[in-house]
């Protein structure tokens, strides 16, 4: 049985009795140094400092100090971007706990702190349901979701994070956000503004353009060379896709990346493979993604189907091109786990007869989009049509 505890910047003096009787009774304690150097001399265990890097590590550890009372300190709420996520992480997937050859029994007991974010939404008087909290400890700046009159907690790197967020704003439009720095929260030396600790979070009321969060963003969204899924198009074939969080989609044959990228958007926990041959095009994806707030999106540059061969296996295909290539429908549904779901696109009478063939043996629903789009004429105004796509969507039996 380990015992997480969750402890502050304010250290010893601020923790619970429970917190308290946790780590004087353990007779191995480990945490970051920082953490260890926060507990009074008559806590007389062993003081274990994490090792760089913690995960891979952390099986081994834990093996090791099977046969003590151990207490792992956590920063905050240990459940909340915390070691205590990551023990549950690798106690679900096996890596660590019972069935996991020479590991100990990782069940556990958490004894949480006030975190970071709560202290924050308390010195600033935010309601925190209304809030969108967001972590960068682990991900880019780049990754961050900006909409006019949202209020953002983001929990920072390190000192030059919120240097970097400033920078991201002005970037895309939000300049005239309203920024807080909160440092040390919790600490003798907390404050607002100044110079930012280590220790910091974000405080942002976003004031810039609106972003949809819907599919179908504007075509000038994406940097293109014309290869672009168009917008009511993608609109229609993102609904057909139905993302849902925690899938896992191949776009296969991916142009500028829009379905992926909005794939992504659907969900923090909706994941992308964007497969792509030509080199250039694989490079715009991978700036449509970071400037669209996904820069996660997986990037292969290969010709399918060679090149889904080592891919993770997916939830969902989408194939946005080269349908008429020999063995990709068949590669693309031998991927898929029964009740994957294929949807592809068709554009030309040859990749339409393919569509209709497969719609043939395996059944599925055949729906063919054609829009209209106004444009001058002259002095007037008339209609513009473009060409219309056929969309194949299938469930693997």
């Amino acid at each position: 049985m380990l015992k997480v505890v969750g402890i502050g910047a304010g250290g010893w003096s601020d923790l619970s009795g429970t917190a308290t009787a946790a780590l004087r009774s353990a007779s191995v304690v480990m945490g970051s140094r920082r953490q260890l150097d926060l507990l009074p001399p008559d806590v007389t265990a062993e003081r274990v400092p994490w090792p760089s890097p913690l995960v891979p590590a952390l099986p081994g550890l834990l093996a090791a100090y099977r046969d003590r009372e151990v207490a792992v300190l956590a920063s905050g709420d240990p459940m909340f971007h915390g070691i205590g996520s990551t023990l549950a992480r690798l106690r679900d997937l096996g890596v660590v706990g019972p069935g996991a050859a020479g590991a100990s029994d990782v069940d556990f007991e958490v004894i949480p702190h006030p975190s970071s974010v709560s202290l924050a939404a308390a010195r600033l008087g935010w309601p925190l349901a209304e809030v969108d909290v967001v972590s960068l400890v682990n991900a880019p700046v780049s990754s961050l979701r900006l909409n006019p009159g949202r209020r953002l907690l983001i929990l920072s790197a390190g000192a030059r994070t919120p240097a970097e967020v400033a920078a991201l704003l002005d970037e895309r439009g939000f300049g005239g956000s309203d920024i807080s720095v909160l440092s040390d929260l919790g600490g003798v030396g907390e404050r607002v503004g100044g110079d930012p600790s280590a220790l910091n979070i974000v405080a942002v009321t976003c004031r810039g353009p609106a972003t949809s969060i819907v599919p179908g963003l504007t075509d000038d969204s994406y940097i293109s060379d014309g290869q672009l899924t168009k917008r009511e198009v993608r609109a229609v074939t993102l609904a057909t896709l139905g993302p849902a969080p925690g899938e896992l989609l191949w776009d296969v044959g991916a142009g500028s990346g829009s379905i992926a990228i909005e794939w992504m958007r659907a969900h923090p926990a909706c994941r992308a493979v964007a497969v792509e041959a030509d080199p250039a095009r694989a490079a715009t994806i991978e700036t449509n993604a970071a400037r669209l707030g996904v820069p996660g999106l997986t990037i292969v540059t290969g010709t399918a189907p060679a090149a889904l061969t080592s891919l993770p296996a997916p939830d969902v295909v989408f194939i946005g091109g080269g349908v008429t290539t020999d063995g990709l429908v068949e590669a693309c549904l031998a991927a898929l786990p029964a009740g994957g779901r294929l949807v592809a696109n068709a554009v030309t009478l040859e990749s339409e007869a393919v569509l209709t063939g497969w719609h043939g043996k395996l059944g599925g629903e055949l729906t063919r989009v054609a829009v209209q789009r106004s444009k001058p004429v002259g002095g007037f105004t008339g209609w513009h049509t473009m060409m219309p796509v056929t969309i194949y969507a299938v469930v693997k039996p």
